[in-house]
């Protein structure tokens, strides 16, 4: 049985698309390994695969990305191993050094195009050091799958490398049920929106939800998740006196956050064109909404636009002035005939897209090794 070790910098309990894809392996009789992060906020896991999560001194920004990385290449050095899977930009370079040093192969996961974000972009010394090391290993790289089409075709005529897709496609929601208990409790005969996600960031659109909800009766917002904004998020709640209409919950197991996404009127996903990977993105999310058989309302992002237009399960927004999204919200909600077609799409959309038929293509990858 070969031995894969993966490796991200999160903390891996809410990291759904890493999660598949090592219980995926798992299932095709590979014998996995995922390593992490240790937080004191770490939620527990319980998995069919080994983990380790690495409590590390220091949280944030360069010294905790040296002393990730320093760590990771000692943790990779002394396991054993026979296949390498490095998850993001953050990861690559412990993984590059160590597949070249010992002759194991390596496999590259790209989930965003990580020199790109926003947090980067507003840093252009830290940008040029991740990019000098994007551009100094990706050239060399044999075996690299990402998020979408878009990135991939980024990195294929940035790099001529041969990119190949696996989309952050969500497991078949097998139980759509609604729990009535928990929705009266909620939502009671209000409508309801959601935006939920680990990476609720700067220019993703919260605080412009958060605002809109101002112009909205007998509508609730709920935010569900992680994120750099989520603080902020909350204090923009409490000035604006929303705290009856809006509701923030920190991050919860995937299986409790799908009970509220499944309750939900309104799926949000509206990110900002503010740099190429928001406009390349095709986030968790919007795949967890077309499971649980929620309508989508997203801003005019590539991917996302693309996929809500081409399935007619929600719509497509070009503003994110707070009043113009309520203006929105309210128009959606009162033509009944059209959101009833969404939801009928939706149907179809959630047989459509499945993990159970996207993971396929990782079978094809990981047999057909460089």
């Amino acid at each position: 049985m070969q031995k894969i070790i993966v490796s991200v910098t999160n903390d891996l309990a809410t990291d759904q698309r890493v999660h598949k894809v090592c219980t995926t392996l798992t299932n095709l009789d590979y014998d996995v390994t995922l390593i992490g992060r240790k937080l004191s906020k770490t939620l527990p896991i319980n998995r069919p695969y080994r983990t380790l999560r690495m409590k590390l001194l220091f949280k944030k920004k360069f010294l905790f990305y040296a002393e990730y990385n320093i760590r990771l290449f000692l943790k990779l050095l002394f396991l054993k191993k026979d296949i390498l899977l490095s998850n993001d930009l953050d990861t690559l370079l412990p993984n590059f050094i160590i597949s070249k040093l010992l002759r194991k192969k390596l496999v590259y996961d790209s989930h965003e195009l990580f020199t790109e974000i926003p947090e980067l972009i507003d840093r252009p010394r830290i940008q040029k050091v991740w990019l000098s090391i994007e551009k100094t290993i990706f050239p060399k790289l044999k075996n690299v799958y990402t998020v979408n089409d878009s990135i991939a075709s980024f990195y294929r005529n940035t790099y001529n490398v041969d990119v190949h897709v696996i989309r952050n496609i969500a497991k078949r929601l097998n139980t759509k049920t609604v729990n009535t208990v928990l929705a009266d409790k909620i939502k009671g005969h209000k409508k309801m929106l959601i935006l939920q996600g680990s990476g609720i960031n700067i220019d993703r659109g919260a605080e412009e939800a958060v605002k809109m909800m101002q112009y909205l009766n007998n509508i609730i917002l709920y935010i569900i998740g992680s994120g750099d904004v989520f603080e902020n998020l909350k204090k923009l709640r409490t000035s604006l006196k929303l705290e009856d209409k809006v509701f923030i919950k920190d991050k919860v197991p995937y299986t409790e956050l799908m009970e509220y996404t499944k309750i939900a009127d309104l799926g949000l996903s509206l990110d900002k064109p503010t740099n190429l990977n928001y406009e390349y993105s095709l986030p968790n999310k919007v795949f967890d909404y077309i499971q649980a058989q929620t309508p989508l309302l997203v801003s005019n992002r590539k991917e996302v636009a693309h996929l809500v237009t081409e399935n007619k399960i929600g719509l497509v927004i070009d503003n994110h002035e707070p009043k113009k999204l309520a203006d929105v919200v309210n128009k959606l909600f009162s033509d009944k005939k059209q959101y009833q077609h969404w939801k009928e799409n939706l149907v179809i959309a959630a047989e459509k897209y499945n993990w159970e038929s996207e993971s396929e293509k990782l079978n094809v990858i990981f047999k057909e090794l460089k």
